[in-house]
């Protein structure tokens, strides 16, 4: 089965989507030189360990990071906005960031950023949730009294035409209703997982409650991916080395916009400051 992608342009539309759904669809946010100046940076990244980055190869095992079994090519650059200004251009990437101030606030933050490809031969995943941050039974989150803050989502930036043979990710909408992880669970409501088919240049958001998974990949082809993750002030970024190891690439600060930082975390105090 394939997700349905509607197009929501405005933004009240797109609030309601994501508190009914789970998830948002945006067509053509990237140019053809987008995509291919996004796709040659992630070739030339290099992985590092301390960064918990991962990486195989398709002729040898795992080489490096927490993805077991190797046997498939996987490139996967965590802090990736840390790595190059043309990944940090894409935290504050409209229409994305409007929607993600309006979800979480005008003082949101990412709480990480990574640079995915994977090749032929990457297996099925498991259906999983990101975060269930409020666990409760479905029952009282079906009542229309009822309204969980979004407290993180996931931003894909695909950078090719997705089919079913390229692996795509699968989710199940409006799981994030169901008020819990999936553990051995394959449908909910009576729906399985449906595939994610789109263009190069599109972006997919969806909370970080909603079942979904990724899907094995049989293409000859690699598949590249950019992931933006937001979330609110109060919940923690996550920049790999820890515990004290992360520092902000001077580069990177030079150029950063003023909204830019404040999502790297250089908040104006608060309570808990």
């Amino acid at each position: 089965m394939v997700v349905e992608l509607k197009e929501y342009t405005d933004l009240a539309s797109q609030l309601e989507a994501m508190e009914r759904d789970g998830y948002l669809y945006f067509p053509g946010v990237l140019n053809s030189d987008e995509i291919a100046e996004l796709r040659k940076c992630m070739d030339e990244t290099e992985p590092i360990a301390e960064n918990r980055d991962s990486y195989s190869t398709s002729e040898g095992g795992q080489l490096l990071g927490k993805f077991q079994g190797g046997g498939f090519f996987l490139k996967h650059i965590k802090v990736a906005f840390n790595r190059s200004p043309v990944f940090l251009k894409y935290i504050d990437r409209s229409p994305l960031i409007e929607l993600a101030e309006a979800m979480h606030g005008e003082d949101c933050h990412i709480i990480g950023s990574t640079a995915w490809i994977t090749g032929e031969g990457r297996p099925d995943q498991q259906l999983h949730s990101d975060w269930v941050p409020v666990p409760l039974p479905a029952d009282v989150l079906a009542d229309s009294r009822v309204k969980l803050p979004i407290f993180a989502t996931t931003a894909f930036y695909y950078l090719d035409d997705v089919t079913e043979e390229l692996g795509p990710t699968k989710i199940i909408p409006g799981s994030h209703k169901s008020g819990r992880v999936p553990g051995d669970d394959t449908t909910w409501n009576g729906q399985e997982a449906q595939s994610i088919l789109c263009n190069a240049g599109d972006v997919v958001i969806f909370r970080s409650e909603i079942w979904h998974r990724g899907s094995r990949s049989t293409s000859k082809d690699n598949r590249y991916l950019l992931q933006v993750f937001y979330a609110n002030r109060m919940v923690t970024q996550k920049f790999p080395p820890y515990p004290h190891g992360f520092r902000l690439n001077k580069e990177i600060l030079a150029q950063a916009t003023p909204r830019q930082l404040r999502l790297l975390g250089h908040h104006e105090g608060g309570v808990y400051d």
